[in-house]
């Protein structure tokens, strides 16, 4: 029998393919090996509905998948399919979502358009007190059209429904969340995502396993641990001691230490975290007052901050709140110049020419030189006549604080990402009424309030820096820096890099660990 060679060639070819495939799924078939990350602060809930901070949302992005996949690629944040595997807008109010079939949530239930309706109807229902439900209440209903195709229908134009539905709708599972109540899931959370929840240990580790079962194949890793290291130097001796692998913010002092230590490095990337001191217009004080306002703007030398504190590693705000890489930043908008006589004329002109004391909270460990920022403010501040007695605080007792009745004012340090887009970041911190806003600016919320409905990419981009010149002028927060983010990496590491995308940065479906 004669065999041509057209025939050996596609046999060999064939033999390859298997083998390659073969191999392909070994890999997937067998996450192996243990990841411990460790981070500046710790997790306060694992409601991913309730979640309020950088650490949660990190958490979250593992043991979750949303409906929108939010990618930092190619310089600019862009959006994928994820648990919808396409989506249309019909006409301006009505958005159609065809979703992913045969995903599980790790207790086995499926995945379907009823948990897509359960999930907005629970973070838009006000009994559950979801922390982001403002982005969700131009929502008007959600309508099944079958298993796996859900229409969404908003009360008005809404051009941020893929940014929000990408930053903050992680979907859960209607049947466990029914039964098992809302104390039990802020304990014990449960997704569709790459990583199942094991244990977790308030302010010490949470630990996560791999979903072997994962629709996009499982993870390389099999338990993946975050920890809650706050102080600076203890988290930078823990790498390289080989207790941990990965270690958020290392400061620009310990850099040297790890890189020479031949056993971790320092990998980093732009952060598009602003770093702000908020202010209280609200309370009675002389922080109603626009020109005191300005005058802490001038008397903070914002460049002294990063070249002696951060050692490099920033650059000064112009715009209130949003970096480069936001959607509406405005290029035209410079930082507040360092200018001690100015601020001096404005407090005098303002009637606080012979000073006034001002309370500034901060937390420690949380941003890269937080406390020591804080101090540096203080210090410089009393130079124009503004005592400032600074107030340090753990993390978890700091969210609190700011969530409380009683707040953080009337100055308080808080870093701020948001959803990548203006409204994210402009929204919740500053438009009047809002959670953590100390200020009320009618003009400005109708900048906000016109942009949520404007679907015109373009314009909607001219009226947040309309937004952002208002606010720059009226100074309701002293816009300090955006930095770089730098990460302590340990050789056993591989096939991960961090991005600006501070939230997403952490997903570790795809990273390897060696032994």
């Amino acid at each position: 029998m004669k065999v041509s060679v057209k025939s050996i060639i596609f046999v060999i070819v064939c033999i390859l393919c298997f083998a390659s495939f073969g191999y392909q799924r070994e890999v997937w078939s067998a996450p192996k090996g243990k990841l411990v990350v460790a981070l500046g602060g710790s997790l306060l809930t694992m409601d991913p509905h309730l979640v309020e901070q950088i650490y949660g949302d990190i958490v979250i992005t593992n043991v979750f998948d949303f409906l929108v996949k939010r990618l930092y690629k190619d310089g600019r944040i862009q959006y994928f399919p994820m648990l919808a595997t396409s989506w249309e807008a019909i006409n301006e109010t009505t958005w159609v979502f065809n979703l992913r079939k045969g995903v599980k949530f790790h207790n086995g239930e499926d995945f379907n358009a009823e948990a897509v309706k359960y999930t907005i109807d629970r973070i838009l229902d006000p009994a559950t007190k979801a922390t982001k439900r403002h982005h969700l209440t131009i929502i008007d209903r959600v309508d099944i059209l079958d298993p796996y195709t859900v229409k969404i229908i908003t009360k008005a134009p809404s051009p941020l429904i893929i940014t929000n539905f990408a930053a903050i709708l992680p979907i859960v599972a209607p049947k466990y969340y029914k039964e098992k109540g809302a104390a039990y899931v802020a304990t014990h959370s449960m997704g569709t995502g790459p990583f199942k929840f094991v244990r977790w240990v308030e302010d010490e580790e949470l630990v996560l396993e791999a979903n072997e079962n994962y629709w996009d194949g499982p993870p390389n890793i099999r338990t993946l641990s975050f920890k809650s290291i706050p102080e600076d130097s203890t988290r930078a001796a823990a790498l390289i001691g080989g207790d941990i692998d990965i270690a958020k913010d290392i400061p620009a002092h310990l850099i040297p230490m790890v890189n020479k230590s031949k056993k971790a490095k320092v990998i980093s990337c732009p952060s598009a975290v602003c770093i702000n001191i908020y202010l209280d217009t609200l309370t009675k004080g002389p922080l109603q007052d626009k020109r005191v306002r300005q005058a802490l703007n001038y008397g903070v030398d914002k460049e002294a901050i990063i070249k002696h504190i951060l050692e490099g590693h920033g650059t000064p705000l112009g715009n209130p709140n949003i970096t480069p890489f936001h959607f509406g930043y405005n290029p035209s908008l410079k930082p507040y110049p360092y200018n001690p006589e100015k601020s001096k004329a404005l407090l005098k002109e303002a009637g606080y020419g012979d000073g006034l004391t001002l309370v500034l909270n901060t937390p420690s460990g949380r941003y890269v030189k937080d406390k020591e920022i804080a101090e540096a403010i203080a210090g410089q501040l009393s130079k124009v006549g503004v005592k400032v007695e600074v107030r340090v605080h753990e993390w978890g007792n700091y969210t609190k604080l700011l969530y409380s009745t009683e707040g953080g004012g009337p100055m308080f340090m808080m870093g701020w990402a948001g959803t990548y887009d203006a409204d994210g970041s402009l929204s919740k911190p500053l438009h009047c009424g809002k959670t953590l806003s100390l200020w009320c600016n009618q003009e400005f919320d109708s900048y906000l309030d016109k942009a949520r409905v404007t679907m015109d990419p373009k314009e909607r981009e001219k009226i947040y820096h309309n937004a952002l010149r208002l606010a720059h002028e009226e100074a309701p927060l002293i816009p300090l820096h955006y930095g770089v983010d730098t990460y302590g990496m340990s050789n056993r590491v591989q096939n991960w890099e961090p991005t600006p995308d501070v939230h997403k940065t952490l997903y570790m479906h795809k990273t390897l660990v060696k032994d």
